[in-house]
């Protein structure tokens, strides 16, 4: 598969399965632009630090970003903060910085990325939280996620001349997720009935198909897993 001359920009590009996109997308020639916050990793691609909750850090990388590269043909908006804990023990401020990075950040992401004029995709990953899986310890998480899903149809009615799509995994085996207390995990998957893990190889090719298969529509959500509704 030849990505010579497709530039990629993806968030959350230090870690799980946004590095993992980041490193299939650049073995296949593309231009990576990664985008981390907290976790700087060594890469054969160029990577630039961003909050992306903050509009001027935002507005800034797409700057810094267009000095430096020709193009932005694609966004992948991967990354995704999570903060579990019981209602009760969720305070506003918890519950506000993970809708911020989430949805908010995404958002912001997507307004700045319409204004590259090559920009052809923008891929949001989403989850079966936002619409099925649920969970009662990640009531913020899975709110932001079905904003993201809404937001990306709102999106794909806002810009006809691009291609807005959101993928819906269910749990993928992260390292974050790998860290989990195994029971817990364990119950987790037999809740949702949930096989195995995802890999985050198999996820990242499915990003990679969306990007360029020309059946999948503006405006779809793309399950994958094996959840029963």
């Amino acid at each position: 598969m030849d990505f010579s001359n497709l530039n990629v920009l993806v968030t959350g590009a230090s870690t799980g399965l946004g590095k993992t996109l980041c490193d299939i997308l650049h073995s296949y020639g593309a231009d990576v632009i990664g985008v981390y916050n907290t976790h700087k990793v060594e890469a054969l691609y160029d990577m630039f630090k961003c909050d992306i909750s903050n509009e001027i850090e935002v507005k800034k990388l797409f700057e810094d970003v267009q000095k430096r590269h020709e193009k932005i043909d694609v966004l992948v908006n991967v990354a995704a903060l999570t903060m579990d804990n019981d209602i009760y023990d969720k305070s506003k401020e918890e519950f506000m910085r993970v809708l911020e990075v989430n949805l908010v950040g995404s958002f912001l992401m997507c307004k700045y990325a319409s204004l590259v004029p090559e920009l052809k995709v923008i891929i949001n990953i989403s989850s079966t939280d936002a619409s099925s899986t649920y969970s009662v310890l990640s009531m913020d998480y899975a709110s932001s996620k079905a904003g993201l899903e809404n937001l990306t149809k709102n999106l794909a009615q806002r810009f006809p001349n691009l291609k807005v799509c959101a993928l819906s995994p269910n749990w993928i085996n992260t390292q974050s997720v790998l860290d989990m207390e195994p029971n817990y995990l364990k119950e987790e998957l037999k809740r949702i009935n949930q096989k195995e893990l995802l890999k985050k190889e198999d996820v990242a090719l499915k990003i990679i198909e969306m990007i360029i298969n020309d059946d999948i529509r503006s405006g779809e959500i793309i399950k994958m897993g094996d959840v029963d509704e």
